[in-house]
């Protein structure tokens, strides 16, 4: 389910500090139910977690044309990315955060983690095009138990950052968003909670 903005601004997450140049595009509470400590499960799926592995045709086939449309473009290229055209949002972090490891390699997706809390994590990424964090949140659900909340944050390129997040913006929200949340939750009844890591916020 989509949430207001207020849902990720109104907390003091931590990653406020480091993203005041981003603007935030999504939040999205996650159909993830669990209790307090459950937040590392959340952590270890998102991180394992594909693309294609989306439950609808139509996305899997949508994430296709976008990596073909990036290579032939130029858009993915390694001169684009983190650490090349944009430093990584390490550099920013306060020295409390920076001293941490910063959490978990992606198997597959294009991020590279930023932090991670206890109930907060952060991973980015940049091609040609922008520079996006996806932050996980855990959160109280109002029924007793928790779920995860995730922001996504972008900071578009130029023009053509602008153009392409202005493109991209339906297809998001009306076939990209419900079917992976239906993959989140489909992965998230199979797993099994993992031991959790990192510092208590």
């Amino acid at each position: 389910m989509r949430l207001p903005d207020t849902a990720h601004t109104s907390r003091p997450w931590r990653i406020h500090e480091i993203t005041p140049d981003f603007r935030l595009y999504d939040v999205w509470a996650l159909p993830t139910p669990g209790g307090p400590g459950d937040f590392a499960r959340l952590v270890q799926n998102t991180a394992e977690g594909d693309t294609m592995n989306n439950p609808s045709r139509l996305a899997r086939a949508l994430f296709a044309l976008r990596w073909k449309l990036g290579a032939l473009l130029r858009w993915d290229q390694s001169d684009t990315g983190v650490g090349t055209r944009v430093p990584t949002l390490r550099e920013r972090l306060p020295e409390d955060l920076r001293s941490l490891p910063p959490g978990p390699e992606f198997d597959r997706l294009p991020f590279n983690s930023v932090y991670l809390l206890e109930h907060e994590w952060a991973a980015e990424m940049a091609n040609r095009t922008v520079q996006a964090v996806m932050h996980l949140a855990w959160v109280p659900d109002g029924h007793g138990g928790h779920r995860g909340q995730m922001a996504v944050l972008v900071k578009p390129n130029g023009l053509i950052g602008k153009a392409y997040m202005a493109a991209i913006g339906p297809l998001r929200h009306l076939i990209v968003y419900p079917p992976l949340m239906r993959g989140i939750e489909e992965s998230w009844r199979r797993s099994t909670p993992p031991p959790l890591q990192g510092p208590k916020t």
